[in-house]
């Protein structure tokens, strides 16, 4: 049985940053779901997702993401992705995914972003 997925949870300014740690795989992507979706309808002006420490994610986590996007939208709520490493942010350059959702280096950076 894989590991769960970790969170952290911060509160900075007027944004919420959560931070998965991990892998985000078939397995994993669920949590992350229901996560997202618990942080989307708190409705808090801007929810960064600080991938900083996801070493892997599959067509699965990004279709959570995209999800997660479109309630963010409807509810609006800015939603921004962080951190990505290499590996992860590579996936959404080809998928051009990087064209849809703001993704900035650092998630100072998103909450510093107006």
């Amino acid at each position: 049985m894989p590991q769960p997925l970790e969170f952290r949870r911060d509160v900075v300014k007027d944004a919420v940053v959560l931070r998965p740690e991990g892998e985000i795989d078939l397995a994993r992507s669920p949590e992350l779901r229901l996560r997202l979706r618990q942080e989307v309808d708190a409705k808090p002006r801007r929810l960064v997702v600080d991938l900083a420490k996801v070493t892997y994610m599959d067509s699965s986590g990004i279709a959570t993401l995209v999800e997660a996007l479109t309630r963010a939208r409807a509810g609006n709520v800015s939603l921004v992705l962080s951190g990505l490493q290499p590996r992860v942010r590579s996936i959404f350059s080809i998928s051009r995914l990087d064209t849809v959702f703001t993704i900035v280096a650092t998630a100072d950076d998103a909450v510093a972003a107006t």
